[in-house]
Order: structure tokens, then sequence, then C-alpha cells
């Protein structure tokens, strides 16, 4: 079973957001990360850039494969973890504490429409 944090949110695509005031905090599940086996590239937003829900915002390529990113919630990218520059290996190693992006002028009320753990962990035992 993967690694499912209570105090976060998930969306289908496989992505948690984590609220920090006004910020929204964005990285891939552990189940994504395992799923995707090596992490050796990420491609980042360009930060001061307004995605959309649902938008393709990011690449995450490891040895099996490239899979796009798609922005949970609506916002502007205020910050992208530049560490994973030199280092995407570090998603594997923890992907909840290496996050992709933050965000800012997020609408709040779009959070709501994420799953919650339970609701996450249900989707994810349908796919295997």
């Amino acid at each position: 079973m993967s690694n499912i944090p209570v105090e976060l949110k998930y969306s289908k695509e496989h992505e948690w957001v984590r609220v920090e005031g006004d910020r929204v905090v964005v990285g891939i599940t552990d189940y994504a990360q395992d799923s995707l086996g090596e992490i050796v590239y990420v491609e980042l937003p360009p930060v001061g850039e307004h995605y959309k829900a649902d938008e393709e915002i990011a690449t995450v390529e490891s040895v099996k494969s490239a899979s796009p990113i798609f922005n949970p919630v609506a916002g502007v990218v205020a910050e992208v973890n530049e560490e994973l520059d030199g280092s995407p290996e570090l998603i594997n190693e923890d992907s909840y504490e290496n996050y992709l992006y933050i965000l800012s002028d997020v609408d709040l009320n779009e959070i709501d429409q994420l799953l919650d753990s339970d609701g996450y962990a249900q989707y994810i035992a349908t796919l295997d």
C-alpha cells in the first residue's frame, strides 16, 4: 500500500496538494513515483505563469517513461523546487517532502473538489 498522508488532498492524476496559508504546495504522490520508477528529469513550470486546474504544467521523466503533471487547482506559479534540477531522484526518496512547485492566487474552494486520503486510497485500489 502506498504512503498517503491524511493532511493532504489528492487528484486522480496522482498529484498531492498541501495548503500553507494562501499558498498551495504541489507534488506527486508516492503511488505515482513508485509507478514511474527511477526519476531522471523534472521539467518544472515557469514562475509567474498562471495555470488552470487540470492544465498540463510540468513533466516528470523516469527511465521507463515521461509523464505529464496536471495542475490540480488553478493558480500562479510562485516558486519551483530548484533542488530537483540537479537531483530529480529526490522525488523517489520522499515524494511528499520534495514538492514540485508552489502556487499563489489559488481559489481555495477548488481544493474541496480534490480527494481526501481515504478517497485517494480507494481510488488507487481500483487501479491495481
